[in-house]
């Protein structure tokens, strides 16, 4: 799946510090998904969400990031409460949504094997957003 021109735009346009942690998390996620199986990858779409760059399976998000004040770029995971990972914090409790993210300063900062194990278990465990509406804000588990 090649990246949408919309999220490449919108990685060329951030500063410099954000711009390279971006350009890292985007090859990973793309590279991530291109190994998936044919029948998945197909369901695949990258595109700019909510004015942030945001990777579909099925019409379900699964990954995105944003820039977090001036200093950081937070890498969010929609199920990552799920995935059961101490270095992966989950949102405030409260929240309805069952997100969970990290946040990096520069790209020395992303664990390689990390990212690799958090892309996988995002595509493994998904909750139900693409029809949250649906539901009147209840989610319910996919995968």
């Amino acid at each position: 799946m090649p990246l949408s021109p919309a999220i490449t735009s919108y990685n060329a346009a951030l500063p410099a510090t954000h711009r390279e942690i971006a350009d890292v998390l985007a090859a990973a996620i793309e590279s991530h998904l291109a190994r998936l199986p044919k029948a998945v990858r197909d369901t695949a779409e990258c595109r700019v969400w909510h004015r942030h760059p945001v990777w579909f399976l099925d019409g379900n998000p699964i990954v995105g990031y944003s820039p977090v004040g001036k200093d950081a770029i937070r890498l969010m995971f929609w199920s990552g409460q799920s995935f059961d990972e101490p270095g992966l914090p989950a949102d405030p409790p409260g929240t309805k949504f069952k997100s969970a993210g990290v946040r990096y300063t520069s790209a020395a900062d992303i664990s390689a094997k990390d990212l690799k194990r958090w892309l996988k278990k995002s595509v493994e465990i998904q909750w139900d957003y693409k029809n949250i509406v649906k539901r009147r804000g209840k989610l319910v588990r996919l995968r």
